[in-house]
């Protein structure tokens, strides 16, 4: 309880700093972000966070708070999150939360993940899950137009796995996923896919089947 007690009288002293951290000179920034780093890794050194910023200023911060899909650390995230004091301007989140953008992707209006030489849109990736029977993870074939392009990339994997988080939240990614395969998506659909952004409505039904 110490430790959490510290963490977020760091936050309560340097909330001004931080709120207006987008305004503040790059030394400036490097330097706040440091030490909220280090502030939280003071309480868990499995804990990362996200600080996302408001388009209009008079609209709260969030400070979301992630184990990065780590079952072992999920009850640092909650304690750490209920403990938290209310601030104006601030919404203190556990977990990566998922997209709001859904309804983008099944209009295929999504913008496409960037990172390097990857391309990728969600709306249009398909997955096949695979069941085992008394089995709570499933595994999944995931489905790329074009990854015969980069089936050699080593962050492909790491990609996917964080439209996956985007799609369902980062709890939801580690309580049911178990092992993801890719593959090129086939010319002649002779399997039935699934849209990859219906991935949490395939989950809801599978899940109030086990019930």
């Amino acid at each position: 309880m110490k430790n959490i007690t510290l963490f977020w009288n760091w936050i309560q002293y340097n909330e001004q700093t931080l709120r207006n951290l987008q305004n503040e000179k790059p030394k400036i920034q490097k330097l706040f972000l440091f030490w909220l780093d280090k502030s939280l890794h003071y309480y868990s050194e499995g804990l990362d966070c996200i600080l996302v910023f408001p388009k209009r200023n008079n609209k709260t911060i969030q400070l979301i708070i992630s184990a990065n899909g780590n079952p072992d650390y999920f009850e640092a995230v909650t304690n750490l999150v209920d403990n938290a004091p209310k601030l104006n301007h601030w919404n203190f989140i556990a977990f990566i939360q998922p997209s709001e953008n859904i309804e983008k992707m099944e209009a295929g209006l999504d913008k496409p993940y960037v990172f390097k030489d990857i391309n990728l849109k969600a709306s249009e990736i398909k997955f096949e899950p695979l069941q085992y029977e008394n089995c709570k993870k499933i595994d999944m074939i995931v489905y790329l137009k074009n990854y015969t392009v980069h089936c050699n990339n080593k962050n492909l994997l790491e990609v996917v796995y964080v439209i996956i988080q985007d799609i369902i939240g980062e709890k939801a990614l580690s309580e049911n996923i178990n092992f993801v395969e890719l593959e090129q998506m086939p010319s002649e659909e002779n399997i039935e896919l699934i849209y990859l952004y219906d991935l949490q409505y395939y989950l809801d039904d599978i899940n109030s089947k086990k019930i």
